[in-house]
């Protein structure tokens, strides 16, 4: 009689934890019926392919808590049980899992622990010489003035018992902060707030990796299109990095294979980096499956799921992927992945799709709280044109010409002399609001002013509903009321103009125009790379 094995699955999807999690479960099912295991999914929700009849050996549609998995062990009587494809839900019951006597396969509880809480993993930070963003815990709102001061806005602050970022805020003063603690959340003893120190002007990446407690692989770095602030889940990504130099690249994998070792990560583990000024910090590590393991998975052409897994159960990297170990000896490994050799120019570029449309009264805006409910994947030799097929999937078709209206904070007008330049170069007119027209006039480009809502009509909101504005770029002031660009997103989303509310998204946006734009020179048109193809299969 074979072995079983339950795997636990993410419960009911939400924004923050979803179908991702359902594809590295599924695929811990594939792996283990492969070496000759008995299958069992717990899962309850019924949209998901873990629950369909023919995927697992076995199903139970229950809820992901202690009282009912442990109904399931106990009338099962299996070899272990698999917490990590499934997101937090499960990640929650490895403590009292153990304490209750059943096997966990891969990470122990207690490493799980110590990437989770922050006092245990401040001090593995430091015994490993790695940096983070100064960080505290407040259980009153009077502490929580006093951690903000003392670490010097702006900061991140968030509940400690959400998923997927709710009510995350960055607070640039103490006013704000005031305003968030009473209107945003509950703060008690039991349910302390978060506040991290804001690293502003910072690149954040994200890394997914496989250990076996020994060797560790990197699937893939990741490079946020957005800036920090925007919730991982929620940020454009690229594989590999496509602004940041390669030895940067190579000391966030040499971190993340010290992290991995020190947590005797078995299985799958994501790290979350920001670089700021070349300096390095770890924001977060989960030992366990993230939202960015199918794209990784499907950007490589290995299954990181389904290697994990089979690690789980006892095998070592170097007996599942020998030709990986042997490229890496080499020098043969790409720089932002172990897995892709070193001569493979390819570039894939995650979108995140949003349901704005299906909410009316909602702010479109990125934020840490993250609010995406799908993704899609570009892939293309060069940046500009992934980004660019990335864009189309999500529904967006980038403008060759015409009028692209700019409006940002003034902590981003620095940034835009650039952009704006390179618009210009490229033919299309620059509308701007009196405050971004100024500053672009002052510094010699070229502009057209047009009005707020608030300052009468023929306005900015007009021209979208008139077709005369092809782009938008427009970054949020901080202010939460519906201000002026509030009606701005709104009107993009309704007429389907493409919009983006960062600065490193307007950038990502002009290389990838300019791009198609040389591809249509050639007398070229986009081609579609199928991942078979691609990985030589």
């Amino acid at each position: 009689m074979s072995k079983k094995v339950i795997i636990l699955g993410s419960g009911p999807n939400r924004i923050g934890q979803g179908i991702e999690f359902d594809y590295a479960c599924v695929h811990a099912v594939f792996s283990l019926q492969e070496e000759g295991y008995e299958a069992i999914m717990v899962n309850c929700n019924p949209e998901t392919v873990s629950t369909d009849y023919d995927t697992a050996d076995k199903l139970y549609f229950e809820p992901i808590v202690f009282e009912h998995v442990m109904d399931i062990i106990e009338k099962e009587r299996p070899y272990g049980v698999i917490l990590q494809f499934g997101g937090q839900t499960p990640l929650k019951l490895s403590l009292p899992l153990k304490k209750a006597g059943v096997n966990i396969l891969g990470t122990s509880p207690e490493n799980i622990d110590r990437a989770e809480d922050r006092e245990l993993f401040r001090q593995l930070i430091i015994s490993l010489g790695l940096k983070q963003p100064k960080s505290g815990t407040a259980r009153s709102k009077e502490e929580a003035l006093k951690v903000a001061e003392e670490i010097g806005y702006p900061v991140l602050v968030r509940p400690s018992y959400v998923l997927g970022g709710r009510a995350m805020r960055i607070v640039h003063d103490e006013s704000e902060l005031k305003e968030y603690l009473e209107e945003a959340v509950s703060v008690s003893y039991e349910r302390p707030v978060l506040i991290d120190k804001f690293l502003v002007d910072s690149v954040e990446l994200d890394v997914d990796a496989v250990s076996d407690g020994e060797d560790t692989l990197i699937g893939a770095v990741m490079e946020h299109i957005e800036e920090a602030g925007v919730h991982s889940g929620d940020s454009a990504t690229s594989i590999p990095p496509y602004t940041l130099p390669d030895e940067i690249v190579e000391e966030v994998k040499s971190q993340t294979r010290k992290l991995a070792k020190a947590l005797e990560v078995r299985g799958l583990i994501n790290v979350q980096f920001a670089v700021q000024n070349g300096e390095i910090y770890v924001l977060e590590v989960n030992p366990r499956a993230s939202r960015t393991v199918p794209f990784v998975s499907k950007s490589i052409g290995y299954p990181l799921a389904k290697i994990a897994t089979k690690i789980l159960i006892g095998k070592k990297l170097r007996e599942i992927l020998p030709e990986v170990f042997k490229r890496l000896e080499e020098g043969k490994a790409h720089v932002c992945s172990d897995f892709l050799p070193k001569d493979k120019k390819i570039f894939s570029v995650k979108e995140v799709v949003f349901p704005w449309k299906r909410f009316p009264e909602v702010d479109p805006l990125l934020s840490p709280e993250m609010k995406s409910t799908g993704e899609v994947m570009g892939i293309d030799e060069e940046f500009g044109l992934a980004y660019y097929k990335a864009q189309l999937s999500a529904g967006y078709r980038l403008p060759e010409k015409g009028n692209v209206f700019i409006s940002v904070a003034d902590r981003d007008k620095p940034k835009i002399l650039d952009l704006a330049k390179g618009f210009l170069e490229l033919g299309f007119r620059i509308l701007a609001t009196s405050g971004t027209y100024k500053f672009l006039k002052e510094h010699g480009i070229s502009a057209t002013l047009v009005k707020k809502v608030s300052e009468g009509r023929p306005n900015v909101v007009d021209m979208i509903i008139n077709g005369e504005i092809d782009l938008i770029i427009n970054t949020p002031t901080g202010k939460r009321e519906k201000s002026d660009a509030y009606h701005i997103r709104r009107a993009a989303v309704q007429f389907n103009i493409p919009y983006y509310t960062t600065v490193r998204a307007g950038y990502a946006v002009l290389e990838a125009i300019k791009s198609y734009r040389k591809l249509k020179e050639r007398g070229e048109n986009l081609k579609v790379n199928p991942l078979q193809v691609l990985h030589g299969r």
